[in-house]
């Protein structure tokens, strides 16, 4: 009943006396508290007044299908969505149901992770109600080497998502941090499950850890002066479920262009990618080497100029890239 209760003073304009979601839903003025108690519990704030009734001044920060599937109405993947409150790791988890033959869209979103995990091994830093931790999965009909631009198409997506839930732009730090403000906004890892007789990729995870909510407090000390939030950037309240539904939509987009429209796609991630043009440092094993990043290939490796005409090619899988003075 809570559902049909919420669902009537969305719709409303202002206050909805008792006695008339009573006569809507044929039921008691005891039943109608009780189920607005239990809103108010899940973080709902509804306002009441003698003779006015209920209101619904502001939907629960807490990520829930109730508030995120009227904002994804039209979306194909809205019925494969799952939320979570505690994972060991989203990727983990939607790479097990890849195994069990689960659909592509499948989409399973964390309150937190135990075990989130980010490139090259790292962890990722997901605590609970601060950030959106989401993983999708997509069933792409190809080769492995179609789809070595996967990672840049996430975070162009995830540029997106980002910009429809908040009104901002971020920017790609090669090759899968989201920044603003010289701060890390999110992080991303895609994995790929090849049958190796055809060679042909049977499915691909994308996984995505959004900052949201973080005041510069909540962040590691190790981290503070790099990381950042969504609600830091606007300096204002984010509503989790605005932004995983833009998440949401925005790779649903990019799953039905990202083998036809390849060319668009890299385009945006070099007009997004705040690496090109800078000062970098390349760390591969105990190597450490400086150069210049001047462009990114058609497949997403980057381009770095060592010495005056001198480019190669870097890959992702194999280094790390920081600026010469400091994370960007």
């Amino acid at each position: 009943m809570k559902e049909q209760i919420l669902s009537i003073l969305r719709q409303a304009s202002g206050y909805v006396s008792g006695e008339a979601i009573c006569k809507t839903l044929g039921v008691s003025r005891a039943s109608v508290w009780k189920a607005v108690e239990k809103l108010r519990q899940e973080g709902y704030v509804i306002e009441s007044a003698t003779n006015r009734g209920y209101r619904l001044a502001h939907a629960t920060s807490r990520l829930c299908l109730q508030e995120l599937l009227p904002l994804l109405e039209d979306c194909p993947w809205k019925d494969t969505v799952q939320i979570v409150e505690q994972v060991d790791s989203t990727n983990t988890r939607v790479k097990a149901l890849a195994a069990q033959g689960a659909p592509a869209g499948t989409v399973l979103i964390a309150d937190t992770q135990t075990g989130g995990r980010g490139r090259l091994g790292r962890n990722f830093s997901s605590p609970s109600g601060m950030g959106v931790y989401l993983s999708a999965l997509l069933r792409p009909s190809c080769a492995p080497q179609a789809l070595m631009h996967l990672t840049c198409a996430v975070a162009v997506a995830m540029c997106d998502a980002v910009e429809k839930a908040v009104g901002f732009r971020p920017e790609i730090k090669w090759t899968n941090d989201l920044v603003y403000r010289r701060r890390k906004l999110a992080g991303i890892l895609t994995e790929l499950g090849v049958e190796a007789e055809i060679g042909q990729v049977t499915y691909a995870v994308v996984g995505i850890g959004i900052n949201c909510c973080q005041s510069p407090e909540d962040f590691p000390p190790e981290i503070r002066n790099k990381a950042g939030s969504l609600s830091m950037m606007i300096e204002r309240p984010v509503n989790r479920n605005q932004v995983a539904a833009a998440m949401i939509r925005a790779l649903e987009r990019m799953e039905r262009t990202m083998l036809t429209e390849k060319a668009a796609i890299m385009e945006q991630y070099r007009s997004d990618c705040i690496t090109i043009g800078r000062q970098i440092s390349l760390v591969r094993g105990e190597v450490l080497r400086h150069g210049q990043a001047v462009g990114v290939d058609a497949d997403g490796a980057l381009l770095v100029e060592f010495t005056p005409g001198q480019v190669e090619t870097v890959g992702s899988g194999e280094v790390s890239i920081q600026g010469m003075y400091g994370y960007l």
